[in-house]
């Protein structure tokens, strides 16, 4: 395939996300998805991840994190309370991390854990008509829910994220149902296209954004964090940092001010480029936005939103700002 051709077809896939009349479908199916269950679940999780799973009401789903006992990030999960199971979804990157990481209580009480990932598949529906497509293939109820809540459909469930709606279901459903999500007008969107909407979105991804070095508190998903719950592993350094004030450093947006290009690892500095400041983790150019987007970890001093920065790639300083996350609203990711 010509490389016309493909930018065509990446286009194309992004604008039926960023459009104002399209609909996309994002193929989540390389997720990991685990499944907890046992009288004892709550016990043990609570001792893992950063948010309380007690206050998470069945048919809900929140972040959360897994910390080490330095308070650094080994993974990141949505939790959902589904009868009296919860079930992790989180990226591949991830899911041997806390497949393990579960695994080793199944023998110190009623805690079970069970890999969904190969029986079960996410799709994520996105954009401006993510609404009417969703109400035509899975009825008004599944578009009525609200944020962070779950409704069952014929197929398996739904949640609704800032992002749109994501389906999960079984493997063996999961073919059928993408192919009604197409039948009624969504299109696929690949790779490429995901990359570029996944950064304006501002969603991390692990191995890239962050890892086991970066601390809990540096990605930004705050909501993943609950400060008022009991101990858990990596609790003392996480709370010490959050009733501190704030961390050293933190995952945020970069605006490039001006055409060029930056990639993973560019610099960044001050206005005056007299000191070095932070580094890029991943950068798209954002046909919505006409410049490129990144994402980059940022010295705390230098997190205001509109800071003037440089961003050194290939020897060539480029203006650039810092910005809130995300660059878009209310889209992909």
């Amino acid at each position: 395939m010509s490389e016309a051709v493909r930018q065509t077809s990446w286009l194309e896939e992004y604008e039926a996300v960023r459009g104002d009349s399209g609909v996309g479908v994002i193929d989540f199916s390389s997720h990991g998805l685990i499944e907890v269950t046992g009288a004892e679940a709550v016990m043990f999780l609570n001792g893992l991840i950063t948010n309380d799973v007690k206050t998470l009401e069945e048919n809900s789903w929140m972040l959360a994190a897994f910390p080490n006992v330095q308070g650094r990030l080994l993974a990141i999960a949505r939790v959902l309370h589904i009868g009296d199971k919860f079930l992790f979804d989180t990226q591949a990157a991830t899911k041997e991390t806390i497949l393990n990481n579960l695994s080793r209580f199944t023998l110190a009480g009623d805690f079970r854990v069970t890999d969904l990932s190969d029986e079960i598949n996410v799709l994520s529906i996105q954009g401006a008509k993510a609404d009417e497509i969703v109400r035509n293939v899975f009825g008004d109820e599944s578009v009525n829910i609200k944020q962070n809540k779950i409704a069952s459909i014929n197929n398996g469930f739904i949640i609704k994220t800032e992002n749109g709606f994501d389906v999960f279901a079984s493997s063996n459903d999961f073919e059928s149902v993408k192919n009604s999500l197409l039948n009624a007008g969504a299109k696929p969107v690949g790779e490429d296209a995901f990359e570029v909407l996944r950064i304006e979105s501002g969603t991390p991804r692990y191995g890239v954004d962050m890892n086991e070095t970066t601390v809990v508190l540096e990605t930004g998903l705050d909501d993943a964090v609950n400060f008022k719950k009991g101990c858990y592993v990596g609790q003392e350094i996480i709370a010490r940092i959050h009733f501190r004030g704030h961390v050293a450093k933190k995952l945020t947006g970069i605006l490039l001010e001006a055409e060029g290009a930056i990639k993973p690892e560019d610099k960044i500095k001050n206005a005056d480029g007299t000191k070095e400041i932070g580094r890029i983790t991943s950068a798209a150019f954002s046909p919505k936005l006409n410049t490129t987007v990144a994402l980059g970890i940022v010295r705390y001093e230098h997190l205001a939103n509109g800071t003037d920065i440089l961003v050194v790639s290939d020897e060539k300083e480029l203006k650039a700002k810092v910005v809130d996350l995300p660059h878009i609203n209310n889209n992909a990711a």
